[in-house]
């Protein structure tokens, strides 16, 4: 394995994985009214892209934290419109 592509797994980690604190917040705190819908979704739309082209160029680092950055925004969303709505007031 190249120099580069150590470089690439070492990125794909950091950045992959920087979403984690807000996706256990978000379920710690049972909201996510603050999460931008419309960021989330181009997040998810990018990582599918990447793991698009990480696949036709057969590049390791791009497919695993792409393939694995789609499940957590895929969940992230999924807090997104499951917390996302104001909590009414009894």
């Amino acid at each position: 394995m190249s120099s580069s592509e150590y470089l690439g797994i070492v990125a794909g980690l950091i950045t992959t994985f920087a979403i984690v604190p807000q996706i256990f917040r978000v379920y710690k705190l049972k909201s996510a009214r603050e999460i931008s819908f419309i960021y989330n979704s181009a997040m998810l739309l990018g990582a599918i892209v990447w793991l698009a082209y990480g696949i036709v160029l057969g590049l390791f680092s791009l497919i695993i934290w792409n393939s694995i950055g789609i499940v957590l925004n895929g969940w992230f969303l999924f807090a997104k419109i499951r917390f996302g709505r104001e909590k009414t007031k009894v």
